[in-house]
């Protein structure tokens, strides 16, 4: 169906941010640019039309600047750069004088120069009148005017001609540009993104295309180009090393034009199958990997051994996002040991995880610092007890690309006998986008399955977590082994009984077919966690825990349940609560009342979880299951917007008859303090929980080592 696009929002968390940035002046224009990483060679990102600044190449930086030192600037006409009305300004020399001016402010002396689209028009200019300067040029779906064939449903239109009719390439004019700008903007980014599933990549164009407007872009249109004769000319002039990169499905740059290009300039062509005029968005695995091989080639390895000697190696990703998976990991690797003691465990990892693991002694891989931070992006997106947790996913393409490159980097140059991912999503999406990655056997293992729209988020939402399910389903049909193990952690029953979306499958019929099961993973077994005397609690007082994880997101939840303590203690006079911040979350920044400790950290947290009286949580899974398998009584809040929550945990505590959900909407501190004093203590009935969970995972595992 038909769904309105919006932009997105202004800026979202990067994977990387700039080292050193500024303006450069030139003949009144100021152009904003960014340096990033150190080392030879440098690259040189260039600007491509204006209606994108340098966003588009937010998918490269991270890779690339962990490599050698990438600069990026934002073209005339948009983002920080200025925008000068007249169309002089945009003759196709001055973004090469910019890019030279650039060069000379950030004392450069050479560089590998990359351009995208019309970036292939000023790339072309510098190698060919400035050969000192350009070590290496790399073309992405050129514009290149010399040859090639145009695309057919182009050359029916003209610019300057207003037309009747405001479909296809009919809007490519500047009267259409005029009335409707924003419609044309959405018109054109869609032909960029040919692939199916674009949805994201879209709704990044279209609100880089919002940041100019109508005017800018037809100055543009209306600034002298290069003709083919002159493109001919200056491609005779090129002596660097060329590589130019062209997506089969260019709806917007025939890549017969990239071909003939290549031909022309005397350089290497590298034609991507299925792609369109944008690979280094869509596909930007494949096309970080030809820069790189390109510009900073990676040096061979030095050592090897022979198949039979190598010990029995696991690469363990775990997903920073909520401390439970750090548990129920740990959990499942001291099975795998018992299983096979001569394994070798490394963890790509970050905080907190790190923080779990590293207190047991395990070994973090040093490529783990190189990862971007997906928890602190996470925290970003959230609001008072609000997390958007699919959009918050979404938002975080830019991050999980770069960590899947720190991945890859990795598991080239070391070898691993298994690859287990723990809901790392990066992993899965794009070993399934670039199967032929794939090196090792591989385990993904997730708590739930299946993306779900909030109801308040209208068509666009029913239809994009549909999209995104809908991808899924196709990788796995596509590429069934790829997955050499999909581990749910829990039981048929547990999966929601909801649909993918229209016409896709119903979401526990698909899960059952598609993994096995290994039961809940508590990473404890319930009768040997001790009583309360050996954790400092009396029996003449009930205790009352509240814990939010690891991230600075349930700090809201915090205040709320402080504000409730004095009239929940009016109420229970032996009340002693206990407040976990957390590592994120400040405790000097909470409040203060007699009888009520904040503490920041609490080691083996689910052991006084097991002894307490009562917990105060968010919705997330962990710990609330662990509280379901140790019998306690519990109050939920889950967060706002977050579907798996409020959907998948809902469900599965709802089949467990386990705690009572709240509601921060409206239960203010009376409404808490008054189901403090109903539930604590209270004896449950609770569907038992196996304690075998993490034996069951790491079987399925160990079969293939």
């Amino acid at each position: 169906m038909a769904v309105e696009l919006t932009a997105t929002k202004p800026e979202q968390t990067r994977a990387r941010y700039p080292d050193h940035e500024g303006y450069v002046e030139r003949d009144g224009v100021r152009v904003f640019y960014e340096v990033y990483g150190s080392g030879d060679p440098t690259l040189l990102l260039l600007p491509t039309w204006s209606l994108m600044h340098s966003r588009h190449w937010k998918m490269q930086i991270p890779y690339l600047a962990r490599h050698c030192r990438v600069i990026t600037f934002d073209g005339r006409g948009n983002g920080r750069s200025e925008r000068p009305k007249e169309a002089a300004a945009y003759d196709e020399r001055e973004f090469a004088a910019d890019a030279l001016a650039v060069m000379d402010e950030t004392q450069t002396e050479r560089a590998v120069i990359i351009g995208f689209s019309l970036g292939g028009q000023r790339g072309l200019l510098m190698a060919a009148e400035h050969p000192e300067r350009i070590e290496g040029a790399v073309f992405i779906g050129p514009a290149f005017a010399g040859g090639g064939e145009p695309l057919p449903e182009r050359t029916v239109y003209d610019f300057d001609t207003e037309y009747e009719t405001d479909e296809g390439w009919a809007k490519h004019n500047r009267f259409h540009w005029l009335r409707d700008y924003s419609d044309w903007v959405e018109f054109f980014v869609s032909k960029m993104f040919t692939e199916p599933h674009s949805t994201k990549p879209i709704e990044d164009g279209v609100g880089w295309g919002l940041e100019t407007d109508a005017e800018t872009m037809i100055a543009t249109q209306d600034a002298a180009g290069l003709t083919p004769e002159e493109s001919r000319a200056l491609c005779r002039r090129v002596r660097c090393p060329v590589l130019v990169i062209h997506g089969a499905n260019d709806a917007i740059t025939s890549h017969t034009r990239g071909a003939a290009f290549a031909e022309q300039i005397g350089g290497e062509l590298v034609v991507l199958g299925g792609s369109g005029h944008a690979p280094h968005v869509r596909d930007p695995v494949k096309v970080n990997l030809l820069l790189r091989d390109f510009a900073v080639p990676p040096k061979p390895a030095t050592r090897w051994a022979r198949s039979k000697t190598r010990r029995k190696r696991a690469l363990y990703v775990s997903s920073p996002i909520g401390l439970g998976h750090a548990q129920r990991d740990a959990a499942i690797a001291d099975e795998l040991r018992k299983l096979h003691p001569d394994l070798e465990i490394d963890w790509l990892a970050q905080n907190p995880v790190t923080r779990v693991l590293e207190a047991r002694g395990e070994r973090i891989h040093p490529a783990s610092e190189y990862l971007a931070n997906e928890s602190g992006h996470i925290e970003s997106e959230s609001a008072e007890h609000d997390l958007h947790c699919f959009q918050a996913i979404r938002r975080m393409d830019e991050i999980l690309l770069a960590n899947f490159m720190v991945f890859h980097d990795l598991v080239r140059d070391e070898d691993y006998d298994v690859w287990i991912g723990d809901e790392a999503w990066e992993l899965d999406y794009y070993l399934h986008e670039n199967p032929e990655q794939k090196r090792a056997a591989y385990v993904w293992l997730t708590d739930f399955v299946g993306w779900l729209p909030m109801s308040d988020g209208g068509d666009r939402e029913s239809f994009v977590t549909a999209d995104y399910n809908a991808e899924m389903i196709e990788h796995i049909a596509r590429f069934p082994r790829l997955r050499d193990r999909a581990v749910f952690v829990g039981n048929p029953e547990d999966i929601v009984p909801d649909s993918f979306g229209p016409d896709l499958p119903v979401i526990r019929d698909w899960t059952e077919q598609n993994y096995d099961f290994a039961g809940y993973v508590t990473g404890f077994d319930p009768g040997d966690l001790g009583d309360r005397e050996a954790l400092g609690y009396r029996d003449d007082e009930r205790v009352c825990i509240v814990t939010v994880g690891g991230s600075g997101v349930g700090e809201h939840l915090l205040r709320r349940v402080i504000d409730a303590f004095p009239a929940a203690k009016e109420r229970l006079p032996d009340l002693r609560m206990i407040v976990v911040a957390g590592p994120r979350i400040d405790p000097a920044a909470l409040p203060l009342h007699d009888g009520l400790e904040v503490r920041t950290y609490v080691h083996d947290l689910y052991r006084h979880l097991a002894a307490c009286d009562l917990a105060v949580v968010q919705g997330g899974l962990t710990t609330s299951m662990e509280l379901t398998a140790n019998r306690r009584p519990f109050l939920y809040f889950p967060l706002r917007h977050h579907f798996e929550q409020n959907f998948h945990v809902r469900h599965r505590l709802s089949r467990y008859s386990a705690g009572r959900c709240m509601d921060f909407e409206t239960d203010g501190p009376d409404e808490i303090a008054a189901a403090i004093a109903d539930e604590i203590g209270r004896d449950v009935d609770y569907r038992p929980v196996e304690t075998d969970g993490a034996a069951r995972a790491a079987g399925l595992i160990a079969e293939l080592l």
